[in-house]
């Protein structure tokens, strides 16, 4: 797997492209300021938003794969993935990260527990990459329900 990152402006704005040739832009989230001394704006996510994005977006399509393949109905799928940080000598890297399900529709409270678990545990490439220095939970809320 190899993506292509551009640099777009004199500044941190980067295109990013990967194999399918779809942009994702990257930008700093410093508050630098422009040449006429205004503060710069981001015009992209930060690289630590697209790694929590990447494990929202990785175990989201294994739930729902999984789910469907059980024949459950899906009416809603929404997560939210949250990072702790720590300071590692100039770094901070994340100590841990949380996400959290928001299912609805038609679904077995057993089936959304155990699609949720082989996500996080056997199938979601990104959290076993990142499984042996951050701690990921999850928890899952079904129907309005937390289970």
């Amino acid at each position: 797997m190899k993506v292509t990152l551009n640099r777009l402006n004199n500044a941190y704005h980067f295109e990013a492209k990967g194999a399918s040739g779809i942009s994702v832009f990257i930008d700093s989230k410093t508050d630098e300021p422009t040449s006429t001394g205004s503060a710069q704006r981001s015009k992209g996510a930060s690289p630590m938003e697209l790694l929590l994005m990447g494990v929202g977006g990785c175990s989201a399509i294994d739930v729902v794969m999984i789910l469907k393949k059980q024949r459950q109905e899906i009416t809603s799928y929404k997560m939210e993935v949250e990072g702790q940080r720590k300071e590692v000598r100039d770094a901070k890297p994340f100590e841990a990260i949380h996400v959290t399900l928001y299912l609805e529709g038609k679904i077995d409270e057993a089936k959304a527990i155990r699609a949720a678990e082989l996500s996080f545990e056997k199938y979601c490439s990104v959290s076993i990459t990142l499984e042996a220095s951050v701690k990921i939970t999850y928890s899952i809320v079904l129907n309005g329900k937390t289970l």
